[in-house]
C-alpha cells in the first residue's frame, strides 16, 4: 500500500536489527492489545492463561514482576495492586461480603482499620479488633459469620509479633480464610504459607521497591480457588499498576538480600544502642527480648528488617518529643519505609488505639543505608532535647 506519511506516523514499515538481548527486563506500556483474528478478541483477566487481552490486566512487565514476587514467596499465583492499601482493599472486596465478619489485629496499618470501620462498615460487614498476641485464643471471637482472619506481623508501629500458626489453624478449623501483611518482612523474611496463611499482601513500595520513588502492592494466594475469587474482582476494580513501576521494583529485587542484609545489621545495632539509652524505657524491636512475641519472632522468622519502635522514659512532654525528632539531621521525618533513607515518625496513642497504652512516648525507626555509626551520632546528639526546657 502507498501511505502518505500521515500514516506512515500510525502505520510504519520501519525495520530495526532482531536478536537483541538485556540483563534488563524491558518495560511494555500499553493499554490496547492486539489480537491476530476478530475470532480472537476475548476480555479474560487470567493473562497468564488467556494471553494478553488488555492493558488494564498487565503487560509482560507487570507479570514478569508478580510471577517473580510469587516465586520468593512460594505462592500459587500473584496479583499486582496500585499500592499496599489497593492489596488490603482486593483482598477484603474479594473475600468478604455483606453480613461477613472479619477479625484484626488491634496493631494492624491504620489504613487497614479506616477501610474495616469506613467503607466495609457502609457495605454491612462487622469487625472485631483483637489482642495481637492473642494465638490460638483467637478460636473464642470466630463467629459463624466470620469470613477472615487478618494478621500483621509484627505490628507496623507497635511491633506485636503474632502466633500466625496458631491463629491459622484456630481460623481453619472454623473454614475461615487467614491473610498476612508482610511487608515489614519484605515477603522474605517470614515464610507465610508454611506458617498456615491462605493470602498474603505486602506494599512493593517499601523494600522490594526499595528507594521510595514507586507505589505497588501484591497480593498472593496459596491455591488456583482463592485466585479465581481475587481476579474477578480485580478486574471490575479497574486496580491497574504502571509497567514503569513494576520495572523500577524489578530492579529493586536484585539487590533486596544486599540491602536486607546490611539494613538488619544497622538497626540491630541501632535498636540495642537505644536500649542502653536511659532516655528509652523499652525497645521494640523484634529480634530483641524486650519486644513482645520475641520467641514467637525467633521461632518463625529468618531474619529482621529495618523497621522498629523506641517507648520513651516518662518525663518529656509531647512537644519535647517532637523536638528531639525535629533535632535529628539524617534521619527524616515521614511515613512508609524500606528505601535508603533513614526516617522517623513520633506517634500518641493516648486516644482509642485498643492497643497498649504508651502515649506520646512512642517513636518509629526505619534504618535505612547510611552510615551506622553515623545515625546513632544523630541520635546521640538529638536526645537531650527530651529533657530541654522551653
Amino acid at each position: 500500500m502507498n501511505k502518505s506519511w500521515h500514516t506512515k506516523l500510525i502505520h510504519s514499515d520501519a525495520q530495526i536489527p532482531q536478536g537483541y538481548r538485556s540483563l534488563a527486563v524491558p518495560v511494555y506500556r500499553g493499554s490496547t492489545t492486539l489480537f491476530p483474528s476478530a475470532s480472537s478478541v476475548n476480555d479474560r483477566w487470567d493473562q497468564a492463561r488467556a494471553g494478553y487481552t488488555y492493558g488494564l490486566y498487565g503487560t509482560p512487565t507487570t507479570l514478569e514482576l508478580a510471577a517473580r514476587i510469587c516465586e520468593l514467596e512460594s505462592g500459587a499465583h500473584t496479583l499486582l495492586t496500585p499500592g499496599g492499601q489497593a492489596g488490603i482493599a482486593l483482598v477484603d472486596l474479594a473475600f468478604l461480603g455483606a453480613g461477613d465478619h472479619v477479625l484484626i489485629p488491634a496493631s494492624i496499618y491504620k489504613p487497614n482499620r479506616d477501610l474495616t470501620t469506613s467503607l466495609l462498615k457502609r457495605f454491612g460487614v462487622t469487625a472485631t479488633f483483637y489482642d495481637p498476641t492473642i494465638g490460638a485464643g483467637i478460636a473464642e471471637l470466630i463467629k459463624e459469620e466470620t469470613r477472615l482472619v487478618w494478621t500483621e506481623s509484627p505490628g507496623s508501629i507497635t511491633m506485636e509479633v503474632q502466633d500466625v500458626p496458631a491463629i491459622a489453624q484456630a481460623a481453619h478449623e472454623r473454614n475461615v480464610l487467614v491473610a498476612l501483611d508482610n511487608t515489614w518482612s519484605a515477603g522474605v523474611l517470614f515464610d507465610a504459607f508454611a506458617h498456615g496463611v491462605d493470602v498474603t499482601m505486602q506494599a512493593l513500595t517499601k523494600y522490594v521497591g526499595g528507594h521510595s520513588d514507586l507505589l505497588l502492592g501484591s497480593v498472593t494466594v496459596r491455591d488456583d480457588a482463592l485466585y479465581e475469587r481475587l481476579g474477578p474482582t480485580r478486574r471490575v476494580l479497574g486496580s491497574a499498576v504502571s509497567p514503569d513501576d513494576c520495572s523500577l521494583a524489578l530492579r529493586g529485587l536484585q539487590t533486596l538480600a544486599v540491602r536486607l542484609g546490611f539494613i538488619e545489621d544497622s538497626a540491630l545495632a541501632i535498636a540495642r544502642w537505644l536500649a542502653d539509652r536511659p532516655e528509652v524505657e523499652r525497645v521494640l524491636h523484634p529480634a530483641l527480648p524486650s519486644c513482645p512475641g520475641h520467641a514467637l519472632w525467633k521461632r518463625d522468622f529468618r531474619g529482621s528488617s529495618g523497621v522498629f519502635s523506641i517507648v520513651l522514659r516518662p518525663g518529656p512532654t509531647r512537644e519535647q518529643v517532637l523536638a528531639f525528632v525535629d533535632a535529628l539531621q539524617l534521619f527524616e521525618i515521614g511515613y512508609s519505609w524500606g528505601g535508603v533513607t533513614s526516617l522517623i515518625v513520633a506517634y500518641d496513642f493516648r486516644h482509642g488505639t485498643g492497643r497498649e497504652v504508651y502515649d506520646h512516648r512512642l517513636v518509629r525507626l526505619s534504618i535505612g543505608l547510611e552510615s551506622t555509626a553515623d545515625l546513632i551520632a544523630d541520635l546521640e546528639q538529638a536526645l537531650p532535647k527530651l529533657t530541654t526546657r522551653g
